[in-house]
């Protein structure tokens, strides 16, 4: 079979890889029909993530066919057509027992395209597989689900459940990528009374009103004033960070209230100043998470229902043997405008964000 293969800093390569096989009985092995690419790939190839070894097949987010199954494995069978999530989890140790799964003690956690082979290829072996795949309605296409598998639950958990969301509330969403947007558009579950999306790119800005943000405001034009002019002076209730650079997390401590909370989403590559010296006296509360994945039965019910703008969020989608051009659209999306990009067998095109 085939697969996208890490080589190192700056090489990878779609190639001929050994099919993957049972190692234990709690694994299943699935067909591959859609994946997605992260910005967590890109850091990868960026050489930012050294515990991923060459060799390795990237990838952790997909939809597919199981093909076969583990002898201890009950909840999927040969046939089923599921979702593989970005979280793998053991469903034994400490962690997963408290529904912590990314802090999986027993072998699980963020494993795919990390430390085990991962879900760009034909074929993926899948690990815990009662707990780390989920059945999908039959109606339910790939591109919408194969964003269930990561951005979403990443955007819900780590962003709008930690940070508190409730209703009447401003939010602040720092960075309108494809996690940003999702915050945005899973924000709204609990009825907050403005969501303010604030970037750089204009296309972004404009992808995050059709999601349903009430403002927005250029990251380069003094975005605090324009939280401040909305709140008469007080400040987001909730900021949420998902960018994952100094610059944004020190822009979400200034611009929530006395009282507030930040949530931070992104994956930050460098050291970030935390200034105690001016936030002690505030009471803010600061949350920080790796996804656990533990809400993705609720958001694939909320999809089926037609209550979450999943494949709003795809630009660019490729045949089979795309994965190459995927990957160059991905990284160049000040240029080609991608949001989120599918690889798999449906039809391809190009799509943008459509108004709701």
């Amino acid at each position: 079979m085939k697969g996208y293969v890490f080589h190192g800093p700056g090489r990878a390569a779609w190639e001929e890889v050994p099919d993957p096989g049972l190692r234990d009985a709690t694994d299943a092995v699935v067909r591959v029909t859609a994946v997605t690419v992260c910005g967590t790939d890109l850091h990868i190839l960026r050489g930012d993530v050294p515990e991923v070894p060459p060799g390795t097949v990237l990838g952790h987010e997909a939809v597919g066919e199981v093909v076969e199954a583990g002898s201890a494995v009950t909840a999927v069978r040969p046939g089923d057509r599921v979702l593989v999530s970005c979280i793998s989890s053991c469903g034994r140790c400490p962690s997963c027992r408290q529904g912590m799964y990314g802090q999986c003690r027993g072998g699980g956690g963020w494993i795919l395209g990390h430390t085990v082979d991962g879900t760009q290829a034909e074929y993926v072996r899948v690990p815990f597989a009662d707990l780390s795949l989920h059945p999908l309605p039959g109606a339910m296409a790939d591109r919408d689900a194969v964003l269930l598998a990561d951005i979403f639950p990443t955007a819900y958990e780590v962003g709008v459940l930690n940070g508190g969301v409730r209703p009447g509330d401003t939010v602040v969403v720092v960075g309108a990528g494809p996690v940003g947007l999702a915050a945005v558009a899973t924000a709204r579950f609990f009825a907050p009374e403005r969501i303010i999306a604030v970037d750089l790119a204009a296309s972004r800005l404009e992808a995050a009103r059709n999601l349903g943000a009430d403002a927005v405001a250029d990251a380069g034009e003094d975005p605090a004033q324009l939280v401040a002019d909305l709140t008469d002076g007080q400040g987001a209730d909730v900021a949420i960070e998902a960018v994952g650079v100094p610059g944004t997390f020190e822009m979400c401590a200034r611009m929530v209230r006395p009282g507030g909370r930040v949530a931070n989403v992104g994956v930050h590559g460098k050291p970030v100043t935390l200034h105690l010296e001016d936030l002690w006296i505030r009471n803010l509360t600061i949350t920080t998470g790796l996804v656990d994945t533990r809400t993705t039965p609720v958001l694939l019910r909320m999809a089926a229902a037609g209550r979450l703008p999943t494949s709003r969020l795809v630009t660019h989608t490729f045949g089979p043997d795309g994965m190459q051009e995927a990957y160059d659209v991905f990284a160049g999306a000040a240029e080609t405008g991608a949001l989120k990009i599918v690889v798999g067998e449906e039809p391809h095109d190009v799509v943008a964000v459509r108004d709701g």
